[in-house]
């Protein structure tokens, strides 16, 4: 799978790390089992598989206040997602 995984446009184009760079790596560290290697190379990625199960979940069985959980489940993943960037930015 490694030798396969897509390269970052945007990385390629200005040498910085876009808010998506480590998703590819951590998502096959996560197959493979290590799962706080894969935390450590991208920290949004657990929560956005978790955001994305539970809106086909909310959407086959609608729960009474799936959208508002959905949201804060949305800032959660912005949040680190942003984190991540800037604290690969400028560290």
């Amino acid at each position: 799978m490694e030798e396969n995984m897509q390269p970052c446009g945007f990385k390629q184009l200005t040498g910085a790390n876009c808010p998506g760079c480590g998703t590819q790596r951590a998502f096959i560290l996560l197959l493979k089992g290590e799962v706080w290697e894969s935390i450590c190379m991208y920290p949004a990625l657990i929560p956005i598989i978790i955001l994305f199960i539970f809106l086909i979940v909310h959407l086959l069985v609608k729960f009474k206040k799936g959208g508002i959980y959905l949201m804060y489940n949305f800032i959660l993943v912005m949040t680190l997602i942003l984190g991540n960037f800037f604290f690969k930015l400028f560290i």
